[in-house]
């Protein structure tokens, strides 16, 4: 699910005429004083985070000038929560508030219904707030058909103990809650507090919106960059990882970074899983011996070489791990020698100078395997394959013996090269890429590997030379399965004649950035 800020989220409210504070959010002290003198103090300054307890963690304050003001926006800027900097700050018109109360919806899976859930009293959470006063409370299921009506609403609301004087007013404001939601296709909606001020306003005095994954290509107007559930906004990296995945329905890969900035006397590793469950055990593993994992990722539900390869890329774009660990179900289901072409290709073009363990259980795995020992004895740096009778723990103590081995150098973030195309005669496009071939060396090569690697017999020989055995458009469409076989056979066992070109966008201008820093 893809959180908004609670200043976007109160744009969808000021939308569907719901009242909401004045206020802007800013992204620099300068522009919250501009505002702020805009307003008039007192304001109410917040931070905008994805995770719940601001007010606790010391993110709401209310300055009373402009010195104040300062101080304060000056100390959110340089908070962080968890490992990721706060970068918007929501300033508002402080309210006279005489009353607060909780307003929400959430989809309820079990009902298969949206759901209202109320509350006379505001400010804690709906669970602390039906816990202490219970006759405050009430949920109450719609019918996506019927729509939400204010006569549903009020007995609801006399129940939990709201005045006369002021049914039409909170029905009115839930109804067009309700209709926000909606609109907006999500999966749960929170006002806390809602509140009535000493003028009589019905005021949405905060806003927290989940978008539903599915819906958000519904709703570009959000500019929501990834359609998944963090607590904060996602990194550069991140975002580029996802650009993968979006692009790409062939199997699963899901990328999270722990931290931005790895430090190397803090031992973490790049962790590339393979499966929930023995994703889980494999990172239980790294954590018993005294490292951490600087990202979670996770390449299942039988995905191309290509996405694997991609995946490496992107775990390799962390400067200052120490070593490279795969490890995910000792038994998948996925024919594992696309995950070891991934890996040789991704790991040839980085020229990786840390150890690999890559724990690849599962359906092939002694070909996986094999593939891993012929491609990359000689990269300089020790990576090794194992199998599902090799326990997590025992590929991460092997892993251990490696990194020292390596005198635990931690990794060191290269420049993106491109290939130099123009010697390659011949090319198609591929789902996410394109093939090219050097027919000006395929004419000195005697045994044509690439066509007996092809398993999808997309390749054929036409006058000696290896061009597509079907229409290019089904090429395009996924009938290449961007294996990667060709390419690998062709180089060490022929005339390094192959190019398989496999794109990441943003991917170069990335690395840029990152070598510029250090």
């Amino acid at each position: 699910m893809s959180k908004l800020y609670e200043f976007q989220g109160k744009e969808i409210l000021k939308k569907y005429k719901v009242p909401i504070p004045e206020g802007k959010a800013v992204t620099t002290v300068d522009d919250a004083i501009l505002v702020a003198e805009e307003l008039g103090f007192p304001v109410v300054v917040k931070i905008q985070t994805w995770s719940t307890g601001r007010a606790a963690m010391g993110g709401v304050k209310f300055p009373k000038d402009v010195k104040e003001l300062k101080k304060v926006c000056t100390e959110f800027f340089k908070m962080k929560v968890g490992n990721f900097q706060i970068e918007n700050i929501l300033i508002e018109k402080k309210l006279n508030i005489v009353q607060e109360f909780f307003a929400g919806f959430i989809i309820d899976s079990k009902k298969k219904k949206p759901v209202l859930l109320f509350s006379s009293k505001g400010g804690s959470g709906i669970e602390e707030i039906a816990e202490e006063y219970p006759d405050s409370v009430f949920s109450m299921p719609i019918d996506v058909i019927k729509g939400l009506k204010a006569f549903q609403v009020i007995p609801h609301l006399i129940k939990a103990g709201i005045a006369k004087k002021l049914l039409n007013k909170v029905s009115g404001t839930i109804i067009k809650l309700y209709k926000a939601m909606r609109s907006s296709d999500a999966r749960s909606l929170e006002v806390n507090p809602l509140v009535l001020t000493e003028e009589g306003k019905v005021i949405a005095a905060d806003a927290h919106i989940v978008i539903d994954d599915y819906a958000v290509y519904r709703h570009p107007e959000l500019g929501i960059e990834i359609a998944r559930e963090f607590d904060r906004p996602p990194s550069e990296l991140e975002k580029i990882a996802y650009q993968v995945e979006k692009n790409d329905y062939r199997g699963t890969f899901y990328f999270f970074q722990m931290k931005e900035i790895l430090e190397v006397e803090e031992k973490y590793i790049g962790f590339h899983g393979a499966g929930g469950g023995g994703s889980m055990m494999s990172m239980d593993a790294v954590a018993k011996k005294g490292y951490k994992i600087g990202n979670f990722c996770d390449t299942s539900g039988n995905p191309p070489a290509s996405k694997v390869y991609r995946a490496a890329k992107v775990i390799l774009s962390q400067p200052n791990i120490l070593g490279y660990f795969a490890s995910g179900s000792g038994v998948a289901s996925q024919e594992q020698f696309h995950s070891a072409r991934g890996f040789v290709k991704a790991f040839l073009e980085e020229e990786i100078d840390i150890p690999a363990s890559l724990r690849l259980g599962g359906n092939s795995e002694d070909i996986a395997i094999d593939i891993l020992d012929k491609y990359l004895k000689d990269v300089g740096v020790t990576v090794v394959g194992y199998g599902k009778n090799d326990s997590p723990d025992f590929c991460m103590d092997k892993l251990i013996e490696f990194m020292k081995d390596n005198n635990n150098k931690p990794h060191k973030v290269k420049k993106a090269v491109e290939k130099d195309l123009s010697k390659y005669t011949y090319n198609f496009i591929t789902m996410t890429g394109a093939v090219h071939i050097n027919h000006d060396l395929c004419k000195a090569c005697d045994n044509k590997v690439c066509i007996d690697a092809c398993a999808p017999n997309i390749l054929k020989l036409e006058d000696g030379l290896p061009v597509l055995a079907i229409d290019k458009a089904d090429a395009k469409k996924g009938k290449c399965t961007e294996c990667l076989a060709c390419e690998l056979e062709c180089r060490f066992n022929a005339k390094a004649a192959i190019h398989v070109e496999l794109p990441i966008p943003g991917f170069k201008e990335y690395r840029e950035k990152l070598i510029n820093k250090e």
